[in-house]
């Protein structure tokens, strides 16, 4: 199970679950949730699946592909928000719709994605010593990070964490991160796929935990009433987390589509890809109740979720104990954040 050629599986076949986790996620922070994420991320795969196939040049056919997310995501938003209809009835009705959507798109069910541009998410690999490079890099900002946040909490006269805790922090990010590059190097390399799964979830960790639109997603998520009387346009933060899940969507459906080569609506819509997702954000740690959670745990919680498929795969495990096994997982991981 830990040999270098299965981790680098068990990355890449996480990396879908863990880029719709990260956009339920900010949804799940405002005590909402969406049901058609996997739904809205099929019909994305889809269309992106015509759109090369009619001559679009791959770039140019993700573009639209992440703005049609988006779209849908907005749309679903402004019901929620604007008429009042709760998230679950929305995207429950979300998520038949858009099942029934993919399956005009794809009439047969499955289509081939040969566009080398779509492709090279997940075919390309880095070089071994940009690997290296790059978790250097990926350590040094995490030590300056820390350190930083140290002085400005230092300077502001609160609390600080130890300075052991702190250096055992960054050791211990460190010695992950080289870890990492040095198994997935020794079975081929660092994926451009899971690169940029890292360093979206980077942008959107930035966005809820330091900026005022964060700030404001965990208002919202702890006390609609009182963010709202602080002078939080409470509708609008709400649309545009559903916004951002559609985005979120929209890029796992091109990672999916890259990935796999092709698009079906099993492996979309039809399978399991939902509920993976939603459970690796409950896993990670998000409380479904809003205003607490952090889009870095739903990596983790893809990663377990994964870990778990996969390990059951490798036991010779059945269809029916995996599915067993992962229920019996997300209803403990809800039952500790209730407790």
């Amino acid at each position: 199970f830990l040999s270098p050629r299965n981790i680098y599986n068990l990355f890449m076949q996480s990396a879908v679950i863990a880029t719709l986790a990260v956009g339920i996620t900010v949804v799940l922070l405002l005590g909402d949730i969406d049901l058609s994420a996997a739904a809205t991320a099929g019909v994305c795969a889809a269309l992106l699946g015509v759109l090369v196939l009619a001559g679009v040049p791959g770039p140019i056919a993700c573009l639209i592909v992440m703005g049609v997310g988006i779209i849908m995501g907005t749309a679903q938003g402004v019901l929620i928000a604007y008429v009042g209809i709760p998230s679950f009835v929305v995207t429950l009705a979300g998520l038949l719709g858009f099942q029934g959507l993919m399956q005009k798109i794809l009439p047969t069910g499955n289509l081939n994605v040969g566009d080398p541009f779509v492709r090279g998410f997940a075919r390309v690999l880095l070089p071994d010593v940009f690997g290296w490079v790059l978790a250097l890099a990926c350590i040094a900002a995490f030590a300056w990070l820390s350190l930083r946040k140290q002085g400005q909490r230092k300077a502001r006269g609160l609390e600080l964490d130890s300075t052991a805790a702190v250096w055992g922090q960054i050791a211990f990010f460190g010695a992950l991160m080289l870890a990492t590059v040095a198994t997935l190097n020794s079975y081929r390399s660092v994926p451009l796929l899971i690169v940029l799964l890292m360093a979206i979830t980077a942008l959107v960790g930035w966005i809820t935990t330091s900026t005022p639109y964060g700030r404001s997603v965990f208002s919202v998520g702890g006390n609609p009433e009182s963010a709202r009387r602080v002078g939080i346009n409470v509708k609008r933060i709400r649309v545009s987390a559903f916004a951002i899940v559609g985005l979120m969507a929209a890029i796992g459906g091109i990672f999916g589509a890259s990935r796999f080569g092709s698009v079906s609506y099993t492996a979309f819509a039809g399978g399991s890809l939902l509920l993976e997702s939603i459970g690796a954000a409950v896993i990670g740690g998000t409380s479904l109740f809003g205003g607490r959670g952090s889009v870095w745990n739903a990596i983790l919680g893809a990663l377990v979720i994964g870990s778990l498929g996969n390990g059951l795969d490798l036991s010779g495990a059945s269809a029916a104990d995996k599915l067993m096994f992962s229920g019996a997982i997300l209803l403990l991981a809800v039952a500790i954040d209730a407790v």
